[in-house]
């Protein structure tokens, strides 16, 4: 199973709650919600749509899951919201306990997050979708674990953030599969690791 992280995220590298006010104000960040005016239909709907049906797991940090998990089962009657509310889920938490379950989700103790990636990455299945969860994103970019970025790059700077990037001081080349650009300015684009090379 590939590991495929989906991301709204700034031209300065910004991932911190792209679609509401209050969905990630950790460090004072201030600027909730900033990809809704630049979010296009036309294009973003079909990128979403083929990111989701290539994903035979779901993967998620604590916040993102309780986010999602907190909204998507009202989303019923089209083929995506019905696709991912179907979908088998993963949520890496240290807080959250089995009682917490919901939403067809299996809890990975955060401890045991790489350890589970790497068990399903030897899995079969197609992808294992990672979106938001920031740090859980750079760990596993930072153990060579992710098999593809999916970017949806908006034309905002927004200061800091968090971010999904190791500062790890390591090099690691990727390779652009595709780029869409909307109406919005807005750019979808796919990376892989570039073949040949040794990620970390």
């Amino acid at each position: 199973m590939r590991v495929v992280v989906s991301e709204f995220i700034s031209l300065d590298g910004v991932v911190q709650a792209p679609g509401g006010a209050d969905e990630d104000t950790d460090g004072g960040f201030a600027h909730g919600g900033w990809s809704m005016e630049f979010f296009d239909e036309e294009s973003i709907m079909p990128f979403a749509t083929e990111t989701i049906a290539e994903a035979d797991a779901l993967l998620f940090g604590r916040r993102t899951w309780e986010n999602m998990a907190a909204a998507w089962p009202q989303q019923t009657g089209d083929e995506f919201s019905d696709r991912i509310n179907a979908l088998p889920k993963y949520v890496v938490s240290s807080t959250l306990t089995e009682a917490d379950m919901k939403w067809n989700t299996t809890l990975v103790p955060g401890g045991e997050a790489v350890a589970k990636v790497r068990q399903l990455r030897e899995a079969e299945g197609r992808g294992l979708m990672l979106q938001g969860s920031p740090g859980l994103v750079r760990e596993l970019l930072a153990e060579g674990l992710v098999d593809e970025l999916r970017l949806m790059i908006e034309p905002v700077t927004l200061g800091g953030g968090k971010s999904i990037f190791p500062a790890d001081g390591m090099k690691r080349p990727l390779e652009l599969v595709s780029t869409t650009t909307g109406k919005t300015g807005i750019q979808l684009n796919v990376y892989r690791p570039k073949a040949g090379e040794v990620i970390p």
